[in-house]
């Protein structure tokens, strides 16, 4: 009588195999600080609003001086919050520092001459003659240290009111009614509002989306 056989051995050598070459993989580097990057970074102030026309001015005199091995980056700090434009969240990107660029190079004569010179630049922040680096510290808080799972944070919201500003309801039983701004709860998105009512003024709660400005 001949006894059937299973063959499992290739399928174990395989799953073996495979978990001794996942276990022997290196695992992926920590991502770099932006501090740890070559160069160092430089604050440059510019015009406030010219931050973009700034940056892409600098990026082409780089390119023109053939500088690229000095100078290696620029970057207009950017943050996501949330505004409320016509009763809605919008989430959009704002300027951290208006009126400052990073730029991150080596820096010498040529580098320094390169950068003050450029359309839009009023100079580095700092000694007009030999500007400091930022620290690792200022570096890492401005740009932050990215990892791959690292979760998403929420957007900071922006408030687009302040207290004692004069708004106008647009939902619920005070619709259509002004009112005055006398608390502001960014934690619960919630404003306390004093409506007239009858020639009286009334503190109401309401929500950010129920109010736009007047």
């Amino acid at each position: 009588m001949t006894t059937a056989m299973t063959n499992d051995a290739p399928e174990n050598d395989e799953e073996t195999l495979a978990e001794e070459e996942a276990a022997a993989a290196p695992e992926a580097p920590e991502p770099l600080s932006p501090y740890d990057l070559p160069g160092g970074w430089y604050v440059v102030h510019s015009y406030s609003g010219y931050e973009n026309k700034v940056k892409a001015n600098l990026e082409t005199r780089i390119k023109s001086m053939h500088l690229e091995e000095k100078v290696f980056e620029v970057v207009i700090p950017m943050e996501e919050v949330v505004e409320f434009k016509a009763g809605k969240k919008v989430n959009v990107q704002r300027k951290k520092f208006p009126g400052y660029i990073l730029v991150r190079l080596y820096m010498d004569d040529d580098s320094w001459y390169a950068v003050r010179n450029t359309p839009g630049v009023t100079g580095f922040v700092g000694s007009a003659s030999k500007p400091t680096p930022l620290s690792r510290r200022e570096v890492e808080r401005i740009l932050g240290v990215k990892k791959d799972d690292e979760e998403k944070k929420e957007p900071r919201l922006k408030v687009a009111w302040d207290v004692g500003e004069t708004v106008r309801v647009v939902e619920g039983p005070f619709a259509d009614f002004n009112g005055v701004i006398e608390d502001i709860n960014v934690d619960q998105s919630k404003v306390r509002v004093l409506v007239d009512i009858f020639g009286r003024e009334t503190p109401v709660e309401l929500n950010f989306d129920q109010i736009l400005k007047y």
